[in-house]
């Protein structure tokens, strides 16, 4: 099975750079191989559902240990 997985991280600091809770679960979510399409209000992973799942831990310890207040995830089966 395939799972896409859209999370936003919070604070949302508007327009210019990407604060570095949003590069950090980014960074997370490429290391863990997954396809990931970066947006202005969030990013979209996805992979095998094993691979989702465990990366999912990465991409949250990341996010949170750079600062993000709050993380917002959404996960479905997918048909790729």
């Amino acid at each position: 099975m395939r799972l896409v997985a859209e999370f936003t991280t919070e604070p949302f600091h508007g327009e210019g750079e990407p604060p570095a809770h949003a590069v950090a679960a980014l960074e997370a979510a490429e290391a863990a191989g997954l396809d990931c399409e970066f947006g202005p209000l969030g990013t979209t992973v996805r992979g095998d559902a094993d691979e989702v799942v465990r990366a999912l831990a990465d991409v949250l310890g990341a996010a949170l240990a750079r600062g993000a207040s709050r993380v917002t995830l959404q996960v479905e089966p997918v048909d790729d």
